[in-house]
């Protein structure tokens, strides 16, 4: 997913010792559904684990563009999502992130 950052906490440790950091994300495009254009926009919360991927997050800075991939789960309370990132590549037009529209 294309996105920008937008907030970013600080780093924490995991019960098993992992260093995590929360951060949260908004991504912005334009798909077409059902023959229309139709605008998206959306803020989403978001978790990187391990110290090498908290430490790229960390290094793009809040503002910053990226094509981030993970998958999405239950946020412990059960209330919510968050998506936790396992890869990110800089930049604001990261080829496989391209909008097919």
């Amino acid at each position: 997913m294309q996105a920008q950052l937008l907030e970013l906490g600080l780093i924490r440790y995991t019960p098993a010792g992992q260093t995590a950091l929360d951060f949260s994300l908004k991504h912005e495009s334009q798909v077409t559904e059902a023959g229309r254009a139709r605008r998206v926009s959306m803020e989403i919360k978001a978790v990187a684990i391990g110290s090498e991927i908290c430490k790229r997050v960390q290094a793009l800075g809040v503002g910053g563009d990226a094509c981030f991939t993970g998958f999405l789960a239950a946020m412990r309370s059960g209330r919510g999502t968050v998506f936790h990132i396992t890869e990110l590549a800089p930049g604001p037009a990261a080829p496989h992130c391209s909008n097919p529209d």
